[in-house]
């Protein structure tokens, strides 16, 4: 029998409300399976427990597990104690495991989820949002790659009230009785998140609206205080937390996936459901389908925790390992855009014609022979910044930013601007760019290509010598970019200058030294004024001419890239303090600060690194703890961390301060090419320009804000997404081969590696460390073996080999085969492990496994931030 579907056999029947514990052999007879296929059972069965899916308990008894979605005993185990022992043994056969948890001890969202406390909590109790007694509607929102999740109610958003909802079967109500399921919650404050452990999300899928049970907290004395005493159920951590009830309404329907059959029955597995089982489809007879085919299908039954989903046939995509197929297929599961309609492309052309270069409009600067350049990545071909730089006769710096006048171009409400605002932004995968705008405008028009007259908007700045900005404005230009430079020629001429003289214009020459020098300044500035930092560098995917991955390389954030940053901030910062001298209302870059929850459990997880560090209640801490990892191997997990403590930047047009940055006034002007906010804003300033009425409403701001920061986030996790999948292809033809890895996540179920040489993420599941009885210990995020006094930690480097790669569940496994090193703590912690001879001689242990541990690559400073394809200015 075919093991995809020999495992669903198992998955159903210990999740069934009959079932009793029972050995693999009784459940042979209960499958009424043969006694020739018990060989393959066990196998499925040791595959299912290697997955967190079912467990071994005492004698080899099969249990559920409350981490599973589809399989749900009666009365919930409760979520781990901070440390929990784990036996894991090697009985005759192989490693089995004999008890594990579900519970998480990597720093994610579901341990840091703490959000604010009583007094936001109490003023949404009893409002519109609340569905009745501690019940709450909200949007359910999935953790990338882990089983929990999360309800958000958005402030003033649109909330389904209680009595008008679909039931769980996924029917989504009519759009003509959409009115009568929907009201305006006008909350006085953001409700905050509200956690939904994964064994208590029914069977919602990622954007579905739900409606949550508020839970009582688990341990005494976490309960928040509401409006009028009112209680509202929290997690001892302070959190809300609460189950999943009802689904009310079904995002969507139509999901990519992968077509598997055993020649009876055919099933597909569906692309980022986070599914454990996958869903049974309709009579394909007859339809030109082979195995692992990337399909379309429609939901017509959602699975639940007894039975599978069912699904329909609506396209064949092609084969799973072509890699065009990949990003058809990772565009549809995000709902990307594809080529654009005719009349968009009509409507760009018809710009191109009425626009000559040789006629300046009116009301412009001359600025053509200004010395100018740009910067910008080897395969951009859309140039949307440049840089003129000089010194007047007081001394003092005179910087002038030119961007891309990509408002001549798009007029207000026109076709081309509904497809713009519709699009959001530009999404930038490994093999393509999806754009904004059509090529005629982004890649000629409105790019300041070289040796070309183009239309700009310039932001003009006055700095001291000391860099102290004396004055700014901002005017209508017309340019002519002089030279254009990659990112690698800049670093090559601030390493060796002197051969860059006789290939450069001597004004050219002098500009890029001026360039890095007024802008190493402003950068020291905005450091010691409490910027905040992170170094996640990014990875590169290398492509063959067929598309397929033929490796990875680190994109190093160098000098060349901060010249640009720091004058690309200072732009956007110099333009937003401006609109708020005038009072006016625009769409901000507006970055919150974390919330107090989160940086608590930042401290608890710094300290237990054994990384000196006082109360992480400023910027200045954070950076010196992050100044303090560079080149370490728990550099990546750090800065991940910090990263994940965070609030998420978004648009929106409500005063808030950028905290990352630490600016007061802030915006995003520089990108309007593939930012549709910076073409909002360069509207604004257009008006004020020409002396017309700039004000503008402030509810259309919001929503557009809204909805940017939506296409956004969206095009990051396609993005993300996508990087993975050809990743994973590329493993694929390397199972068997040896990685470094590092170790940036510890669960309850073994360890999250990220690789070094190809920065891909993969679980150790606990059956692939040395056997041994585990205890982990939730607030040092560590994995010790009780007997050998092995021990696993964050920032661990490993040597590990490429086990498994599940192309349909795009899933990697590897095993362990050495410890290489394990980062430096701090006095008065254990740094033993695997092959210590320091932690042995402390404990007073055997030494840890002594065989089978091949030599592995050399040592590396960390594993990179994956991404892919051709690079844009992240500014």
């Amino acid at each position: 029998m075919n093991s995809v579907l020999l495992s669903e056999k198992v998955l159903i029947l210990v999740s069934s409300a009959e079932y009793r514990p029972m050995k693999p052999r009784m459940m042979l007879k209960a499958l009424k399976l043969a006694d020739e296929e018990y060989r393959e059972l066990r196998r499925a069965i040791k595959q299912l427990v290697r997955e967190g899916r079912v467990l071994y308990g005492a004698n080899h008894l099969v249990l559920p597990t409350v981490s599973n979605g589809s399989v749900r005993p009666k009365t919930p185990r409760p979520a781990p104690t901070p440390s929990e022992s784990i036996e894991h043994r090697a009985p005759e056969g192989g490693t089995e495991l004999e008890q594990s948890s579900s519970g998480m001890i990597d720093f994610d969202e579901g341990q840091v989820a703490g959000q604010a406390a009583g007094q936001a909590a109490g003023q949404v109790a009893g409002q519109g949002s609340i569905a009745g007694a501690n019940q709450i509607v909200g949007i359910f929102r999935s953790a990338p790659s882990m089983g929990y999740g999360f309800v958000e109610v958005p402030r003033g958003g649109s909330v389904p009230l209680a009595g008008d909802s679909v039931r769980s079967q996924g029917q989504t109500p009519p759009q003509a009785d959409q009115d009568a399921h929907v009201a305006r919650a006008e909350l006085s404050v953001k409700m905050p998140d509200i956690f939904i452990p994964e064994f208590r999300k029914l069977n919602a899928l990622d954007g579905d609206t739900v409606r949550v049970q508020l839970r009582r907290p688990m341990l005494s004395g976490s309960r928040g205080s509401g409006r009028g005493g009112k209680e509202m159920p929290r997690h001892a951590s302070g959190r809300l937390e609460g189950e999943i009830v009802e689904v009310v309404a079904r995002k969507r329907r139509e999901f990519t996936g992968t077509y598997q059959t055993d020649g009876q029955k055919s099933f597909v597995w569906l692309d980022g459901a986070k599914l454990e089982r996958p869903v049974s489809l309709g009579d394909v007879r007859g339809m030109p389908l082979e195995n692992n085919d990337k399909v379309v299908v429609e939901l017509v039954r959602f699975p639940d925790e007894l039975q599978a989903g069912e699904a329909v046939l609506l396209k064949v995509l092609g084969s799973l390992r072509n890699p065009a197929v990949d990003t058809m297929a990772v565009m549809i599961q995000f709902a990307l855009p594809e080529e654009f309609p005719e009349s968009v492309i009509e409507d760009a052309r018809a710009q191109a014609d009425r626009f000559s270069e040789e006629v300046i409009p009116e009301g412009r600067k001359d600025l053509t022979q200004v010395p100018t350049l740009t910067i910008d990545p080897v395969d951009a071909r859309d140039f949307d910044d440049a840089i003129s730089l000089s010194k007047n006769e007081r001394g003092n710096w005179e910087l002038q930013v030119h961007i891309a006048d990509v408002a001549f171009f798009v007029p207000v409400g026109g076709i081309l601007d509904q497809e713009a605002r519709q699009r959001g932004n530009s999404v930038y995968l490994p093999d393509r760019v999806i754009p904004m705008l059509p090529e005629t405008i982004s890649n000629h028009l409105a790019s300041l290509q070289p040796d070309r007259r183009r239309l700009a908007k310039t932001v003009f700045m006055e700095y001291s010598s000391e860099g102290v900005l004396l004055h700014a404005e901002v005017y209508n230009s017309v340019i002519r970019n002089a030279y254009r430079f990659n990112y690698e020629q800049i670093d090559q001429y601030l390493l060796e200058p002197e051969p860059w003289k006789e290939r450069l214009d001597p004004a050219i020459f002098q500009l890029v030294r001026d360039m890095h020098t007024l802008a190493m300044q402003l950068r020291e500035i905005r450091r010691k004024g409490g910027a905040v930092e992170l170094t996640l560098p990014e990875v590169k995917v290398d492509l063959d001419r067929l598309g397929k991955v033929k490796g990875a390389h680190v994109v190093h954030h160098t000098q060349s890239h901060q010249m640009i940053e720091e004058f690309m901030l200072a732009a956007n910062q110099a333009v937003a303090s401006w609109l708020d001298q005038l009072k006016l209302p625009f769409l901000r870059r507006a970055h919150a600060p974390p919330d107090q929850l989160k940086i608590r459990r930042l401290n608890q997880f710094i300290r237990a690194l054994g990384i000196p560090a006082d109360e992480m209640q400023d910027r200045f801490e954070i950076q010196r703890v992050i100044d303090s990892v560079k080149g370490k191997t728990t550099a990546f997990a750090v800065n991940y961390a910090i990263l994940k403590s965070m609030s998420k930047a978004v648009y929106q047009c409500e005063f808030e301060r950028h905290y990352a940055l630490n600016m007061t006034h802030y915006c995003h002007f520089t990108s309007p090419i593939r930012r549709y906010p910076d073409l909002v804003v360069h509207r604004i300033v257009d008006k004020l320009v020409k002396g017309e009425q700039a004000r503008e409403n402030t509810e259309v701001l919001e929503q557009m804000g809204e909805h940017c920061s939506h296409t956004e986030q969206n095009a990051e996790q396609a993005e993300r997404e996508l990087v993975r999948v050809k990743l994973l292809h590329f493993l694929e033809k390397r199972v068997g081969e040896l990685l470094t890895g590092i170790v940036w996540g510890v669960k309850a179920n073994g360890l999250v590696v990220r690789g070094v040489e190809i920065p891909v993420d993969g679980m150790i599941p606990l059956d692939r460390l040395p056997a041994d009885r585990y205890r982990y210990d939730r607030d040092t995020h560590t994995l010790e073996g009780q007997r050998s006094g092995n021990q696993f930690r964050l920032g661990d480097e490993l040597i590990v080999r490429v086990e498994r790669v599940d192309l349909a569940r795009r899933h990697l496994d590897f095993r362990l085969e050495k410890l290489v090193h394990h980062e430096q703590r701090g006095p008065g912690r254990p740094s033993g492990g695997i092959g210590s001879e320091d932690r042995q001689s402390t404990r007073g242990r055997a030494k840890g496994p002594k065989k089978g541990f091949s030599k592995g690559p050399s040592k590396s400073k960390g594993p990179g931030k994956s991404s892919g394809g051709p690079k844009r200015k992240k500014r």
